[in-house]
């Protein structure tokens, strides 16, 4: 592993510039509500966290609000119904996470009073919690000196260590750089601080070195182009896989949809009847496949692109006069649909079949 080496920065001149340009979130307790004594909110930083891992800051602030305007405390969560979680996580993605939110605040509810742990150690012991989540909640809730590291971190200590050694590889050396640098002093302003450098300062492209705290320290800086840093391991070309999407709607404007099974991919989630397709194998794309006879008509393709896949639906409409029996699902008004946990992927081919089936819903 080549690492350039250099003595470990000071932390205070980044905690100084978190202090004056620290970004607003809906979820932080800033340096200057800290100074007039609010405390971090353990299930708060825990949510937030959780939905932000793999997904943008715009794309979360709406869904924290809304989960918190619903369940503002987390046994509020742990006594909520499943579907009304999935409901209101839908859109967000990676719907594993919605399921271990589930658990987990079912977990801390029951298990530990409605108290969060206060350890990296007694965190990760709650379903859902893995070692990035639980430093992040330990630092920045409850103030322990934990190695806080997401991808702007990543970004930032690759480019401070000029570290060659190519992404995933180099993610253990990177965590130590982080816990050296990690104060024993406002540890969780330093989480955050990391994390706001990396998002408006030590951007992917065209990073403001001018403005960086650590731009003195900054060996990529000295030695080459920031934006060569982290250096990523080749792409794999991701699979195709096919199926189809069958919509089917009667005449009182309903349509037919059903859940998947809790466990694998996008479990426990709603969706219009399908083909058996994975992330491994395809399925028939054709209308012979559809859940009754009907007169089915193709209404195209949509295309989805999964962590480790791309997807490829092809979609049949049916206009139907009136429901048909089914033991494997129910019908839903199509004015309803918002209120359904219906992933994107779905929503897509209702999209197009319906076009305006999210327009005219009520929400």
């Amino acid at each position: 592993m080549t690492i350039t080496t250099l003595d470990t920065p000071s932390a205070k001149p980044l905690l100084d510039w978190y202090d004056r340009h620290h970004r607003e979130l809906p979820w932080r307790v800033s340096p200057g509500m800290a100074a007039r004594g609010v405390k971090a909110d353990p299930y708060r930083v825990w949510l937030s966290e959780v939905m932000l891992q793999q997904t943008t800051v715009q794309a979360v602030k709406p869904y924290f609000e809304r989960f918190l305007q619903r369940w503002p405390e987390v046994t509020d969560l742990a006594a909520a119904e499943n579907d009304a979680v999935m409901a209101a996580w839908a859109g967000l993605g990676y719907y594993a996470r919605a399921r271990n939110l589930k658990k987990c605040a079912e977990a801390v509810a029951n298990e530990h009073g409605g108290v969060f742990p206060d350890t990296e150690e007694g965190l990760k012991s709650l379903p859902g919690i893995g070692d990035y989540t639980a430093a992040a909640v330990a630092a920045i809730a409850f103030n322990r000196q934990a190695a806080v590291m997401d991808g702007n971190v990543e970004r930032v200590i690759s480019r401070l260590y000029a570290i060659a050694t190519p992404l995933p590889a180099a993610k253990p050396a990177m965590k130590l750089k982080v816990a050296l640098l990690t104060p024993v002093d406002r540890p969780g302003d330093f989480a955050q601080a990391m994390m706001d450098l990396g998002a408006t300062i030590c951007t992917p492209k065209r990073p403001a070195c001018s403005l960086c705290p650590f731009r003195g320290a900054c060996e990529a800086l000295k030695l080459s182009d920031p934006e060569l840093f982290p250096v990523k391991a080749a792409k794999k070309e991701k699979p195709v896989r096919y199926g189809a999407a069958f919509i089917a709607v009667t005449g009182d404007g309903e349509i037919l949809l059903r859940r998947r099974i809790d466990s694998g991919l996008l479990g426990g989630m709603t969706e219009v009847p399908t083909t058996a397709w994975t992330a491994r194998i395809d399925g028939e794309t054709s209308a012979r496949a559809a859940p009754f006879e009907a007169a089915w008509q193709a209404s195209g393709t949509v295309i989805h692109v999964f962590t480790h896949f791309e997807l490829r639906l092809s979609i049949w409409r049916a206009a139907i006069a009136a429901k048909v029996s089914t033991n494997d699902g129910w019908w839903e008004p199509v004015t309803n649909l918002e209120a359904q946990a219906l992933p994107t992927i779905m929503k897509k081919a209702i999209a197009a079949a319906i076009p305006l089936a999210f327009k005219t819903s009520k929400g």
